[in-house]
This record gives C-alpha cells, structure tokens and sequence, in this order.
C-alpha cells in the first residue's frame, strides 16, 4: 500500500495557517482545562498527602472525620505515650506527641476594613513535633518557645494573613502570640497553619480537657494497623479510639474537596471538549471541500482509500496535538501560582501549588490526540469514499 508521505500533511497545516491557528486555539482551550484541573488535583493532593509520613500513626476518637472534631482525653494521652509500636529517637525518648487542633478567623492581607477573613488552622505542638515532621523547616526567625505566647507561621499562612508575618501578632483566645518564626513544610498543608505551644492553646481555648490527635513513630514501618485497631477495640481504655497511618489519614481528609474539584471540572472539559471536537471536525471537512482535486489526483496516482484516510486522520491529530503543546507551555508557569479554599474536612483554610507533573503533561497530549482522532474521523472517512471521476470533475 502506498503512503502519503508525511511533509504533505504539514505542507497543508501551513498553507492554511488561519484555520489551522484557529483550531489549534479551541484544542489549546479544552486541554488547558483539563491540564488545569488536573494540576490543581495534583497540587491539593500533594499538599494534603505530603503532610503525612507513612512512617508514622496518628490516633483520632473514633468516627471523628479531622483533628478538628477529634478529642483524646489527658489521661488516655498518657497512656499511648506507653505503647510498645512507639519508636525512641536518637535522644533515646519516645516519638511520640499529643496535640491540639483548633480554628481560628484572620483576616487576609489587604482585608483591614473586612468584617470577618478565613479560618486558619492553629496547631499546638509539643517537644516531638518537629522530630515527626522532617519536612518542615524553619526559614525565617525562630521557632515558639515553650510556654510562650509564641508561634510560628506557615509559608501560606504568612503570606496570606495579617499579622502572620514575623514581627507581628495575631489575638487569639484572650493572649496576644508574638510571630518568631516562619517555616517551609516541602508544600504540604502544614504551611498553611499556625503552630504555637500545645499546653498553652489548650489553656487559652479552654481545652484542658484533652487533646486532638496523638501522633507518634512507628517502631516497625510495616505494622499491621488494623491489628493494631483490633487491639484498641478490646481494652476499654482504648475502644473510643481509632488509629490510621498519618499518610491515609490525609488523603482521606482531602477526598472531599477532589471530589468538588473534579466534578466542576469536568463539566467544564466536556463542554470545551464538545467544541473543541466540533471545530475540529469543520475545519477537516473544509480541508477536504478545499482539496478534492488533491484527493482525485492521488487517487489518480495509486494511492488506495485507506492512504487517503490515514492522511486526513494524521493530519487531524497533528493539528491536535500541536494545540495540545500550546497549552502545556503555559502551564508549566501556572504551577508558580497559588489556590486557596476551604478544606471540607476542617473547614480552615488551605493553600496550595498547581502541580504540573510529566504524567499530567503526557496525559493532555494524549486528550489532545483523541479530540483530534475523534473530530477527524467523519471528514476523513468523507475524503476516502470520494470518487476519482467526481473529485477531479468537482476540481
């Protein structure tokens, strides 16, 4: 079987430069969404899944679906503290740390005059949390000192909230809390709270009565969590309690909100789908109206119907694939920028990165191939049924 040599399809992409620009404009859009959409899921997953080590177990009451909503008794804190699957660290002290989880309402930067802000996720942390989160770092000032009305900000928070900033104070629970310090945590959603002495929070928001969640080591990285969950339901000190490894208890609390995102997202991407699709579609039956004369003269020449169909189909995917290109260029800058929303789960604020990843990349070029495929399949099954007689009479 004879095939049509490659150069002519790109020869009349060429020649043809404004429909070919204008349909590569519409491809361009519909991918952008998708590329859009997926990055943003990328990023909030990144955000909310990086938080959590898969080293590490955290211990929640029951049912309660965020640490928000959580509560773990002093008394039974204690008790954890003495658990066998505990880790030491190298200062030879258990891995362990019981914490407090609240919200509180800041105004953002630039809202002075604003009646209410957002809320944002204040943390009270103990001697171990730094040791459990390797990927939070100080990069700014230093951190709170204990029994201190001190805390330090996320790089998010601190960019977002007035009076997040190192120098400044924010008023919570009747104290003023001085910022000291300002700290990265490798893109997760630790960067978008604040962190300040864990005994001294729960003073001030009148939680004496216990903590959030306990997070702690694991001695062994591989143990079988529902084992240990069988054990906590059979003694009665433990059987309000549920534990879940650190890493799947984030993912859980972002699914929500993947889910919302998602959804409207897609909506959007059939919509400019369907048009990219159909513009496609017109500006390959104009090829073919344009070019019959083409089409019988290399009908004329021994080239068989399936040559003159895989052309036009090659020719509809390059045109798609090139509007895909020029929607992955510019998303490769928009990862710089930030989003923010409520996390349903917490009902405080994040903020995280669109995350623009190879396979993201590779997967809208491949959309991009489709919509190509799918909108050149009629004009190209059109090109191939015409006669040889009628196309050069038709020219």
């Amino acid at each position: 079987m004879f095939k049509i040599p490659l150069v002519y399809n790109l020869r009349n992409l060429w020649v043809r430069k404004v429909s070919t620009l204008l349909t590569m404009g519409g491809i361009a859009l519909a991918v952008g969404v998708l590329l859009v959409v997926l990055m943003l899921v990328a990023g909030l997953k990144h955000a909310l899944v990086a938080s959590g080590s898969p080293e590490n177990a955290i211990v929640l009451r029951a049912s309660a679906p965020s640490e928000t909503m959580s509560g773990v008794g002093r008394d039974t804190a204690n008790e954890l503290r003495t658990l066998a699957e505990i880790a030491v660290g190298p200062d030879g002290k258990p891995m362990v740390v019981a914490e407090v989880v609240v919200g509180v309402n800041l105004l953002r930067l630039g809202q002075t005059n604003a009646k209410s802000g957002s809320n944002v996720t204040v943390r009270g942390i103990g001697p171990q949390s730094l040791a459990l989160r390797r990927q939070v770092k100080v990069v700014e000032g230093r951190a709170p000192t204990e029994g201190s009305p001190e805390i330090m900000a996320g790089t998010n928070a601190a960019s977002g909230f007035e009076g997040c900033q190192v120098g400044g104070s924010i008023k919570m629970g009747g104290l003023d809390w001085a910022v000291v310090g300002v700290f990265e945590a490798a893109g997760s959603a630790f960067e978008s709270e604040l962190w300040g002495d864990g005994d001294l929070l729960m003073r001030a928001f009148g939680r004496e009565y216990g903590y959030s969640s306990v997070t702690f080591a694991l001695k062994d990285p591989g143990l079988d969590i529902s084992a240990l969950q069988a054990r906590f339901d059979s003694e009665p000190r433990f059987a309000n309690l549920g534990i879940q490894r650190e890493r799947a208890y984030y993912e859980a609390s972002s699914a929500s909100l993947t889910l919302l995102i998602s959804i409207l997202g897609g909506v959007l991407i059939v919509l400019f789908t369907f048009g990219a699709v159909m513009g496609a579609m017109v500006t390959m039956f104009a090829f073919v109206g344009t070019r019959t004369k083409e089409i019988g003269t290399l009908r004329a020449l021994g080239f068989p119907r399936r040559s003159i169909l895989l052309c036009f189909l090659i020719e509809s995917v390059l045109l798609a694939l090139a509007g895909g290109v020029l929607a992955c260029i510019p998303a490769l800058f928009v990862q710089r920028l930030t989003f923010s929303t409520t996390n349903f789960s917490t009902f405080t604020d994040v903020t995280w990165h669109f995350r623009a990843t190879p396979g993201i990349m590779i997967a809208g070029l491949a959309f991009a191939a489709i919509m190509g495929l799918v909108g050149g399949i009629l004009p190209a099954a059109r090109a191939a049924r015409l006669p040889i007689i009628n196309a050069l009479r038709e020219a």
